[in-house]
């Protein structure tokens, strides 16, 4: 499926944007140099040395490749995750997005304590398999890859959702991302056609060699800035090896 030129331009085009990007100054700089923005968060990173990281590294070289590829912040390549569910961030006090019980002004690395404590005994959620929907200036949109591995990444969220207390607006129609970067400024006009052929070129790569993409278990996290994100609790089926018979 190619990338819809009409929702390029809308959502990165300069044309269709007179605001600076929403995440600019806080999350990070004019520069491209990120910005402390602590919080916590459940993410499933790529598998290291797997097929899906490789063919993802390519894809990440693709877009530094592009001659206005400076409009872009770029995470580190070893931060690739895909977000399961939003954790707190230290900036965004407010009820819908702050877990029930804890006051507002509560210390983020406290309020982490006590999401590590509500996890404990935690029952993990079912399997699920992800793949590729499209790729967008940004990164790569992503979902289920089949009916039962939506659900059951529906199931996730709603678990973390009822155990730590909070659901975003966005709750039920959460977009499943993996990120490579940030807008810094908005892709000229004139610059989306090429945008668009590299991003359906990169689509159709990745599909062709990482039809599943490979993602590690859920685990729930800390960061400072969007380079790194600390996993504190990995949140995957314990298997016991059987005894040896005496």
């Amino acid at each position: 499926m190619a990338i819809d030129p009409e929702k390029l331009a809308l959502h990165f085009g300069l044309g269709r944007n007179a605001d600076a990007p929403v995440h600019l100054g806080t999350r990070y700089d004019a520069n491209g140099t990120f910005l402390s923005d602590p919080g916590n968060t459940v993410v499933s990173h790529l598998v290291t040395g797997s097929a899906t990281e490789a063919v993802l590294l390519d894809a990440r070289r693709r877009y530094l490749g592009m001659s206005d590829a400076q409009s872009l912040a770029f995470t580190a390549p070893e931060s690739l995750h895909m977000t399961v569910f939003q954790g707190v961030l230290g900036r965004r006090r407010a009820p819908t997005y702050w877990p029930e019980g804890l006051p507002l002004d509560t210390p983020v690395a406290d309020v982490t304590e006590v999401l590590l404590q509500r996890l404990e005994g935690f029952a993990i959620g079912p399997d699920f398999a992800v793949e590729l929907v499209q790729a967008v200036p940004t990164g790569l949109i992503v979902e289920g890859a089949s009916d039962a591995d939506r659900k059951a990444l529906a199931e996730w969220r709603n678990r973390f959702a009822d155990l730590f207390g909070y659901r975003h607006p966005d709750h039920e129609r959460y977009q499943f991302h993996i990120t490579f970067a940030y807008p810094i400024n908005w892709i000229a006009d004139e610059r989306l056609a090429a945008w668009a052929m590299m991003l359906d070129e990169v689509t159709e790569d990745i599909k062709a060699r990482a039809p599943v993409l490979e993602l590690r278990a859920p685990a729930f996290c800390a960061f400072e800035d969007m380079n790194f994100f600390d996993e504190l609790l990995v949140l995957e089926k314990t298997t016991t090896e059987p005894s040896e018979a005496a």
